[in-house]
């Protein structure tokens, strides 16, 4: 299991980054949507996300602003900027690459998934 989280932990920046492409998010919302969007296989907290949208919006790749909502609830959207944009491409064009590296050396070793779960 701790394996398992190392990756994630890599992976938070990508999984955060390809959210705010497709819409502007407050912090809740994206760890919601990366537990949803992986079925409850990738769970993200609050705690670890903050710093990661910290550190993205310092090199300018994310911008943040508030927005009202109620009567006294202010939460704070993030939004993907085009260098924030580019720097995505780029970390998928990695990701696929590592991916594809990954494959072929378990491919090479016969190595394959467990049949009862799909999990290694």
């Amino acid at each position: 299991m701790a394996n398992r989280n190392s990756f994630k932990k890599g992976t938070i920046e990508l999984l955060l980054l390809s959210i705010l492409r497709v819409e502007d998010c407050y912090g809740y919302q994206i760890t919601q949507k990366i537990k949803e969007q992986s079925e409850g296989a990738i769970t993200v907290t609050e705690g670890a996300l903050y710093p990661i949208l910290y550190k993205l919006s310092d090199k300018g790749y994310v911008s943040d602003y508030k927005k009202l909502v109620g009567k006294r609830l202010t939460r704070v959207y993030y939004h993907l900027e085009k260098a924030g944009s580019e720097y995505l491409d780029s970390l998928l064009e990695d990701y696929f690459k590592v991916q594809e590296g990954v494959r072929k050396v378990l491919t090479a070793n016969q190595v394959e998934p467990a049949q009862e779960d799909g999990q290694f």
